[in-house]
């Protein structure tokens, strides 16, 4: 559903509902997304390839086909190890 482009972090947006999003990424090797928190919790699906997470300060290393969620308000980045693809999905309240 998503290309990777050299040299950065690109994104679709398949679902934009009022209950959540469902968003596909695709990072190149050695990008990221910065720290960042949001109001909602979200599953992080891993499709591609292998990234670091971190959640408020913890590191953990999820890989394709494993997930990981994201509470929100916690302050998480994602960096990507290899070719990286995910599926974000976004809970809203």
């Amino acid at each position: 559903l998503i290309a990777y482009q050299t040299g950065t972090v690109a994104s679709r947006m398949i679902v934009f509902k009022k209950t959540g999003t469902l968003t596909c990424f695709s990072f190149d090797e050695d990008e990221g997304l910065s720290e960042h928190t949001a109001p909602f919790d979200a599953i992080l699906q891993v499709t591609e390839g292998e990234a670091d997470v971190q959640i408020a300060g913890a590191p953990f290393t999820v890989h394709a086909g494993e997930l990981i969620i994201l509470p929100a308000n916690k302050p998480h980045a994602v960096y990507a190890k290899t070719r990286f693809k995910m599926m974000l999905t976004m809970i809203r309240e």
